[in-house]
């Protein structure tokens, strides 16, 4: 019998997290020594976590506005639901830009829960999760690209479609299928031929979402430009780009997927 010790998705999350004891933490790290794919794609999530607390902690040291429910609660209880409220969705979904526009990205409040943004931040953390990946970039490569499409089709209940980013310098690397809030997600990923990787997200449970603009949000390093298409969700990241170099690429892309 192996004496490797044995690490659920649950604690490598919990690690991730810091939320892991002293004794279950060692486990992990030996764990993760083994498997540098792993380990690379766990430090990237702490990376993009840190920055987001670095980014939002300071929220919690403001008073309680006045216009939440007339009277002011003591500062100590404040704190704790801004904390619960914040970290429930990992500090905050960073804000937009209504319009083509590129210009600096806005806070968006947490208590909004505005749908793009907060599909703005899962993109991001998928895009910083799986973009470092060496190995194990993706689960189906670009060489069964129509597989891809049909299976990732298939699963979201709707006509997918993979754009053709050549003509701004991104060839498909392949896709794999995500968990999301309430339905499955398609994550496809591109790579220039300097290795710069970019990502499409794609939801099809976006019917709610009042808002359709064309919009751009920073989450840590990652910047991302999303949209919403009928109940389709589209949201295009890199960590590498500015916000001028991913918007050509994410127009190119959206006036495949949107077309007149």
């Amino acid at each position: 019998m192996s004496d490797e010790p044995q690490v659920t998705n649950s604690e490598l999350q919990a690690y991730a997290d810091g939320r892991l004891n002293d004794e279950r933490s060692r486990a992990v790290e030996a764990w993760l020594a083994a498997r540098p794919d792993d380990a690379e794609r766990i430090a990237a999530y702490r990376r993009l976590a840190e920055e987001l607390r670095r980014a939002y902690d300071p929220v919690l040291d403001e008073p309680l506005p006045d216009w939440l429910g007339g009277t002011r609660a003591p500062r100590p209880r404040w704190h704790a639901l801004a904390r619960v409220a914040g970290w429930m969705a990992l500090g905050a979904a960073l804000g937009a830009i209504a319009g083509w526009e590129v210009r600096d990205a806005r806070p968006v409040a947490v208590s909004r829960g505005e749908p793009g943004a907060i599909m703005a931040y899962r993109a991001a953390v998928a895009h910083a999760t799986y973009s470092p990946e060496v190995r194990h970039p993706v689960e189906v490569g670009a060489d069964q690209e129509a597989h891809l499409v049909a299976w990732l089709s298939k699963r979201l209940g709707t006509q997918l479609r993979a754009p053709k980013l050549e003509s701004v310098g991104y060839s498909l690397v392949g896709g794999r299928l995500l968990p999301g809030d309430n339905a499955p997600v398609a994550h496809f990923m591109y790579q220039n031929g300097q290795g710069t990787r970019i990502t499409l997200y794609v939801r099809s449970d976006m019917s709610g979402n009042r808002e359709t603009a064309f919009r751009y949000a920073r989450e840590g390093n990652v910047g991302v430009f999303y949209w919403v298409d009928s109940k389709i969700g589209y949201a295009i990241s890199s960590a590498d780009l500015g916000k001028e170099q991913l918007f050509a690429i994410a127009n190119a892309a959206y006036q495949q997927l949107n077309p007149p």
